[in-house]
Parts: C-alpha cells; structure tokens; sequence
C-alpha cells in the first residue's frame, strides 16, 4: 500500500516530525510512505504541481497539509476526480472532498497560551504578537486567539506585531526592528517556536528580556524552556498528525469508516512537565488511534 504525504517545507523542525510520525506509522501497518515536500517553503504552485506528480505516481491515498487555504484548491479537486482517498492534517483547504481531517484548534492553540502568558504577566503589561504570513491559516488562527484572549484585559496593551515568516532569521530579524522602536516590552506571543526562538535571540542581543511563549514542543524550544529563556510551548504535536493522517489513510484504503474530523487537545509545556517533552522526536511516542479517538473531539 502507498501513502503519498505532503508537508509544507523542509525549514520548520515540526513538519520534519510530521514525516517521520507518518513513517513510523506506516511502517507498523506495512504500507510504504513517499514524502512529497515543497523545495521553495510553503510554496502554493509547487505543491499543486507535486500532487499531479503524485496522481502520476497512483498512491493508494493522499495525505496533505494545504500550504495555502486556497490556493492548491484545483490540485485538490483533481485528486478528487481521480477517486483516491484524502486525509487532511494540520492545515487544510475548504475545496474538495476529504475523507477525514486531523488537527487542532489552532484559535483554541493561541486563547490558551495567551491566557497562560497573562496570568505569569498578572494581566497587566506590554505584549508583542510574532505571527507568520498574512495567509498563513494556523497563524491566522493562532493569531485570532492570541487577540482574543489579551482583548479581556484592559491592562495588557499590544505594543507591536511582526511577521517572522515562521522562521528563525526573519523573527530575529524583525524583532530585533521592533525592540529598537519600542522602549518597554514584558511579553512575547509567537505563533510557533521557530519565531520565538528568534525572538529570544533578539532580545538577548539587545540586553533586554521578555517572557516568550511559542508552539510546537520542538526540541530547542525544549532546551530553551529547561535553561529559563523561553516561558511555555503548546504541544501541537505535528509528529502524531502525521502518524494519524498515515493511520487514518490505511483505514480508508482498507475500506473502514473513519470521523470526518478529529480535533485534538493542546497541552502547555513549561518548566514544570518539561520532562515529558525532553527527548529526540525518535523517541518520543506518537499518539495512538484509539486513543485520538478517546480524546480528540470528533465531527
């Protein structure tokens, strides 16, 4: 059985956890896996061109992460037209058919990390937003549940937003712009760690310190949080989505039924239960099927 996968690029250590949650997963079902991987990151056009390259290549079922919400939109309906099983993780698109889609609440993602930044801040202070593109649907989302969890607390005002690009240099980068213009800055909300770890490293040049909070669980935001520069991280476990997306497309080819959507639970990591997390992503477990369905909210 071939299970065709789609992630978004090479440069965010998540979606290298996402490839090798979905190869341990079909290596435990005996299906085969081939990575299908933008060169340029998060390119649109490239991805919708390795789709067709892959319905060349007649996988057994496809699983995607959308790089963009709309724009593999007509890539996707040819998978459609080509009958061939599709099962969204960790971003989709609304066009098309899709036999299941695994995720998280990305605004739920945000609400929940802010909320535990504002109360470590005491609900008063200045707060920096670092999100990603403009297009971005997890950072949108992200985003949104950032403002609407600070919106609650006159005390706390947003003194800044950049875009980080959700890579290490541009968060630098541009958060190292931001502290030159800005005199006062508490805390730091990135839409994922790569961000905040780029965040961090400006503030250090600058002499200057913030609490940080980021998502992902990567392993240097592991590192960091255990060394005291980086507050928390949510563990959008990017390594199970792929497992489960590789899992759920082997049901669907073997002809079972699965949930149109299953949305995972978040859990914030921080100096107390960093343990957990402090281990390589080839040893860290991936959740299991049974237990997503027990715990994810399914529609």
């Amino acid at each position: 059985m071939k299970i065709a996968v789609f992630t978004k690029n090479r440069l965010n250590p998540a979606y290298g956890a996402a490839r090798l949650g979905a190869e341990r997963a079909a290596a435990r079902l005996g299906a085969q896996v081939t990575h299908y991987v933008p060169e340029v990151a998060d390119d649109a056009a490239e991805q919708s061109a390795l789709l067709e390259r892959a319905l060349a290549d007649r996988p057994d079922a496809i699983a995607l992460a959308t790089v963009h919400p709309t724009r593999v939109d007509a890539a996707i309906r040819k998978v459609n037209a080509a009958g061939i099983p599709l099962v969204g993780f960790i971003s989709r698109s609304e066009a098309g058919k899709w036999d299941c889609f695994i995720g998280a609440d990305n605004c739920r993602v945000g609400a929940e990390l802010a909320a535990y930044l504002l109360a470590r801040l005491s609900r008063n202070g200045a707060v920096v937003i670092v999100e990603a593109a403009a297009d971005s649907p997890t950072s949108i989302d992200r985003v949104h549940g950032f403002r609407d969890a600070l919106a609650k607390y006159p005390g706390i005002r947003i003194v800044g937003t950049c875009n980080g690009e959700y890579q290490f240099e541009p968060a630098r980068r541009e958060m190292a712009r931001l502290l030159a213009a800005v005199a006062h800055i508490d805390g730091v909300l990135a839409a994922n760690d790569v961000m905040a770890l780029g965040a961090i490293e400006a503030l250090q040049a600058a002499g200057r310190s913030a609490l940080v909070v980021g998502v992902n669980a990567i392993p240097d935001a592991i590192d960091a949080i255990k060394r005291g520069a980086m507050l928390a991280t949510a563990d959008f476990s990017a390594m199970s989505l792929g497992a489960l997306a590789t899992e759920c497309a082997v049901l669907r080819v073997r002809g079972e039924a699965v949930p149109r959507e299953i949305m995972l639970p978040v859990e914030i990591i921080d100096r107390s239960n960093v343990g957990a997390w402090d281990l390589p992503y080839e040893r860290r477990p991936c959740l299991e099927w049974d237990e997503a369905l027990r715990i994810g909210v399914q529609r």
